[in-house]
């Protein structure tokens, strides 16, 4: 049972407003005009996707380096500007970062 079931049972006559739909849909990092690149390469042999070109804040893009991961189930890190991320997802990461309002460039292979 989640919060909003205990909510009802607590306030059965309440019904959400518009303003409580908006405010759990609202995305809280920067959106950019400039795409987002994503490429791919080869580091000792082993596949990595890289994304770069954020002109925003760190922490925003620290923030969606952690939701890419946890969301792909996959190792990665942000480092110098950049989110690297283990593995050749750059089809499920360039969908997901769409459907989050970015632009997304895929560059090589």
């Amino acid at each position: 049972m989640d919060l909003k079931d205990q909510l009802k049972n607590l306030f059965p006559d309440h019904t959400p407003s518009e303003d409580d739909k908006k405010k759990s849909i609202k995305n809280d990092i920067w959106l950019q005009e400039a795409p987002i690149i994503c490429k791919y390469e080869k580091r000792k042999g082993k596949p990595i996707t890289i994304l770069e070109g954020y002109t925003g804040a760190d922490e925003d893009f620290k923030k969606l380096a952690k939701e890419l991961k946890t969301k792909l189930s996959v190792g990665g890190t942000f480092k110098d500007d950049s989110i690297i991320i283990q593995g050749d997802y750059r089809d499920k990461i360039m969908k997901i970062l769409q459907e989050k309002g970015f632009k997304v460039k895929r560059v090589g292979g």
